[in-house]
């Protein structure tokens, strides 16, 4: 199993939107998929489909219970995808966990061991706190979700400053699979001027797909359902497929595989 986090500090840049749809999209070309909301706002949950009452066991009571992940993921209605959903009460794991000498190894120690699946995709939450630590120590790779403006690019070099610092102190195999520029309209000069310098600095590591703003990406959540089953032919769900297969060829080959 692979594991992806999806992650960036600033809010409001499609990150959500994005491990929803790339992980409806790996779930449709045969990759059975685990997604991990590790944000305590649930939106990832929400998105997919299970509300709040459906939410018996989550990803708070793996890191803070040390329950095990496979009594608490729970099927969605998309073939493939299973989800570990979270809550309010996730908020409180940070607090609770400050005096444990594992404190940001809950995660990775979770997700060891066959969990049955190919790929899992984990959403963090729009901060750099114990969270998302916890998810950059479990993940192999990162996939970063950058929006086309100039403060995006700001987040980004702390967000490189993060990942460099947990390769030191936890998880010296973490790498960047690619950043993916989100909310790109081609109508505004600024953005086409964000992604030649993102491009630039960044080269090969920036996806060529881009994920167009979309308003059917913005309507989705509010049905509970991923963009790629609420409008599969809508410019943001074919955009969210073409990331999909290029972030398939960017897996090892032996991931590839399996």
């Amino acid at each position: 199993m692979i594991r992806i986090a999806i992650a960036n500090q600033k809010g409001g840049v499609g990150k959500t939107t994005t491990a929803i749809n790339v992980a409806t999209a790996l779930a449709a070309t045969g990759w059975n998929t685990l997604l991990i909301d590790i944000d305590p706002q649930g939106n990832a949950s929400t998105g997919i489909g299970i509300a709040a009452s459906e939410r018996d066991r989550t990803s708070y009571d793996v890191l803070v219970d040390r329950a095990r992940i496979a009594d608490c993921v729970m099927p969605t209605r998309i073939p493939n995808l299973d989800l570990l959903a979270a809550t309010v009460d996730l908020s409180g794991a940070e607090v609770e966990l400050v005096n444990a000498d594992d404190r940001a190894n809950r995660l990775r120690t979770a997700l060891g061991g066959d969990l049955g699946y190919d790929v899992c995709l984990i959403d963090c939450p729009p901060s750099l706190g114990l969270l998302t630590l916890n998810a950059l120590a479990a993940a192999d790779t990162l996939l970063v979700p950058l929006q086309c403006e100039f403060f995006a690019l700001e987040g980004l070099s702390q967000l490189l400053q993060t990942v460099e610092r947990v390769q030191q102190r936890f998880n010296p195999d973490l790498g960047i699979i690619g950043i993916a520029l989100t909310m790109f309209d081609r109508r505004n000069r600024l953005t086409d001027q964000v992604s030649e310098d993102v491009r630039s600095v960044l080269g090969q590591l920036v996806f060529e797909t881009t994920i167009p703003r979309n308003v059917r990406l913005s309507e989705a959540p509010s049905h509970g359902v991923p963009a790629l089953i609420y409008d599969h032919a809508c410019a943001g769900s074919r955009a969210y497929m073409a990331l999909a297969r290029e972030l398939i060829t960017r897996l090892p080959e032996k991931r590839k595989a399996a």
